[in-house]
């Protein structure tokens, strides 16, 4: 890690007092971790379920047959009273040698089956956008929590101080805005980083001053100012933490530059990404991004994909899944061969899904699109301590309802924070008078996708 003669000396005469003075200190797991790094790809806009990874051939069959349902996006919706169930354009088939069967919507993803653990009972608490995209990144469907990065963050801190624990790559901005990876009554450093591919990825990165010497005796004089601030005012949380995100920016005008240099990246490996020399966007370009974070010790690294042009919210055509599909399809397949060629997939978990599904049916069966459909949807794992090759759980023959094994959104955060080597029912912070957790009350360790 970059540094200077100075710089590791910042901090010192606050934090000798008490470790824990500091947030981002590394601190031990509940139990022996599986994972020490999680990327997390987040689909925005509603991945449908039964057009990729829970292919229902009764919808073939019955398309065009009615269902009574008391659906929350069709309930009292003018045109929608009566409901018709849909085929699906993509067609399935068994992949690799477990067998699991998902349709052609993602062929190379669905090439790498043999590595993932494919949890198609996933159902969460809402089915508006702002609402399911908090509630998958906070545990909170209605008010502003502490996003699961920050969690992660707050939990096991990072081994790396040049660089921030909690890293997302988002070229534009998700539902729910930047509460997808605030860090709301954590402190502040558990605070995700938003990086945006382009030609500033991260505001203010260029030194200001003209040369680094400089800049380390302007750092050393506000130190000493903000010591003497914080020493009048100990029982302040926030200060530690300001003080600290002065050491981390130093840091990070010399680690994110090279972090996201991809240069010296050899004509094979920007293949497998679907990149081109000199290209600094793209889904391809966050995955080889996320890559090179994990090298460099970054604890959580999340990649939102919106689309180059709309998300995956396809009321009006499916058509656009088959458009957005493979701007994430070879890259999140290129970035599993990657790092299970370099061995870090052993060390490294996958995280991949979307903040609901997508109704199986419409008002009638040649409406081009779907709406949106919080009852049953699907998302994966993959890497570091998961069960390979497996399928956990099941919808009915339309994948309309969790029919076998559900897990809702608590339950997967469990598990997450499970094969971090994090108890959530203990990852706890004591905020407002009462302890909070990600998983709020709930929660439940899907065991079933554990190696």
């Amino acid at each position: 890690m970059a540094g200077s003669l100075l710089m590791p000396g910042i901090l010192h005469e606050l934090l000798a007092a008490e470790d824990s003075a500091d947030p981002l200190a590394p601190r031990p797991t509940h139990f022996p971790a599986k994972a020490q790094a999680v990327i997390f790809l987040f689909m925005s806009g509603g991945v449908s379920h039964v057009d990729s990874f829970d292919p229902k051939p009764r919808l073939e069959t019955d398309h065009g047959k009615s269902v009574t349902l008391d659906h929350p996006e069709t309930r009292n919706r003018p045109g929608y009273e009566k409901l018709f169930l849909k085929r699906s354009p993509w067609k399935s088939a068994p992949r690799g040698r477990s067998g699991v069967e998902v349709t052609d919507l993602f062929p190379r993803i669905a090439a790498r089956m043999d590595d993932i653990a494919l949890i198609r009972s996933m159902h969460t608490s809402h089915s508006n956008h702002y609402n399911a995209t908090l509630g998958m990144h906070t545990g909170s469907f209605a008010f502003a929590r502490p996003s699961i990065g920050a969690w992660v963050s707050y939990g096991l801190g990072t081994t790396n101080r040049d660089l921030p624990s909690f890293m997302v790559l988002a070229p534009q901005m998700p539902y729910a805005g930047t509460q997808v990876w605030a860090a709301d009554f954590l402190p502040g450093a558990h605070q995700g980083t938003r990086v945006v591919p382009g030609a500033e990825p991260i505001a203010n990165l260029a030194r200001r001053v003209p040369t680094r010497r400089r800049q380390e005796l302007e750092l050393e004089a506000l130190r000493a100012l903000n010591l003497d601030h914080q020493r009048a005012r100990p029982d302040d949380p926030h200060l530690a933490a300001r003080i600290r995100s002065f050491e981390t920016a130093f840091g990070m005008q010399a680690e994110v530059p090279d972090a996201l240099d991809l240069s010296r990246e050899s004509e094979a490996t920007l293949d497998l990404y679907g990149l081109k020399r000199g290209q600094v966007d793209g889904f391809g370009w966050q995955c080889l991004v996320a890559r090179r974070l994990v090298e460099r010790g970054v604890r959580f690294i999340e990649l939102i994909h919106t689309g180059s042009s709309g998300n995956w919210d396809s009321h009006g055509d499916m058509a656009d899944h088959g458009r957005l599909a493979p701007q994430v399809d070879g890259p999140i397949a290129g970035l599993i061969h990657d790092l299970k060629g370099r061995g870090l997939l052993d060390s490294t978990l996958l995280v991949w899904t979307t903040e609901f599904g997508r109704t199986p049916f419409n008002n009638t069966a040649e409406n081009p699109g779907r709406e949106h459909h919080g009852w049953a949807f699907s998302s994966w794992l993959c890497g570091a301590g998961v069960k390979s090759g497996t399928v956990h759980g099941a919808t009915d023959e339309h994948g309309i309802q969790v029919a076998e094994g559900p897990v809702h959104v608590h339950d997967f955060h469990a598990t997450i924070l499970h094969l971090m080597g994090l108890d959530h029912t203990r990852l706890t912070y004591r905020h407002g008078g009462r302890d909070y957790r990600l998983t709020d009350v709930h929660g439940k360790v899907v065991q079933e996708v554990l190696a």
